[in-house]
């Protein structure tokens, strides 16, 4: 079963020196059918002006993924840990019993824009945690690479729930395919672009979930950029 997440139905929010689409429920956007999908609770992409950012605030037992898809987003926060993320950069943050940080956007001139991704632990009170991984254009091109996982293989980062999440690029010719285990499901988010799911056309800020369904299958993409979560 294919469930579509058209991107003008998302939640939105203005702030002026923010602009924000929520994918689920968030802050002052609340609608009871998009609560969550499984463990994916929150994918917020945010568009963020110049010189601006998010001051310093907490989180609790929460997994945070942080992918940015254009400028640069600098991250301080209560672990100690400093840095600037720029596109290729997967940032992940365990809230874990809590942790206190901000994000800037360090630019005096160009916008960063980003997906913030929030992942609800299988295990909560675990100490806060802090990690950030690098995956090329190369990586990403015409496949699904392993950004996230609960093990870390492949190169991915580490995230405390049954989950999976890959990033591909796909233009042209270019196709990729991920079996779903039985009892698994998916969601698929197009980032930017343009792209097949299941044969199934998407566009930028679309998305769609699947549940029983054998595999997701990504095809005739237009400068598409995709996220696809693996999900119990």
């Amino acid at each position: 079963m294919m469930e579509f997440r058209r991107s003008e139905d998302r939640g939105h929010a203005n702030h002026g020196w923010l602009d924000s689409f929520h994918s689920f429920s968030f802050a002052d956007y609340h609608d009871p059918a998009h609560m969550g999908f499984g463990a994916l609770r929150v994918i917020n992409e945010d568009r963020v002006k110049p010189g601006m950012g998010f001051g310093t605030h907490g989180h609790r037992d929460m997994e945070i993924v942080s992918y940015v898809l254009a400028g640069a987003l600098e991250h301080k926060d209560s672990m100690g840990n400093g840095s600037v993320i720029r596109p290729g950069n997967v940032q992940r943050m365990s809230a874990g019993t809590g942790v206190r940080h901000s994000e800037f956007n360090p630019s005096s001139a160009d916008p960063a824009h980003f997906l913030q991704i929030w992942i609800l632990p299988g295990v909560t009170g675990i100490a806060p945690g802090y990690e950030e991984k690098t995956f090329s254009e190369a990586d990403k091109r015409g496949r699904l690479a392993l950004i996230a996982s609960p093990d870390g293989r492949e190169g991915s980062v580490t995230i405390h729930q049954d989950a999976l999440l890959f990033a591909g690029l796909f233009d042209g010719d270019e196709a990729a395919s991920l079996a779903l285990a039985p009892g698994r499901r998916a969601y698929i988010h197009v980032a930017r672009g343009e792209v097949t799911v299941n044969g199934q056309p998407l566009a930028a800020g679309d998305a769609v979930k699947l549940t029983h369904e054998p595999a997701v299958r990504l095809e005739g993409g237009r400068e598409a950029e995709v996220l696809v979560f693996d999900l119990a």
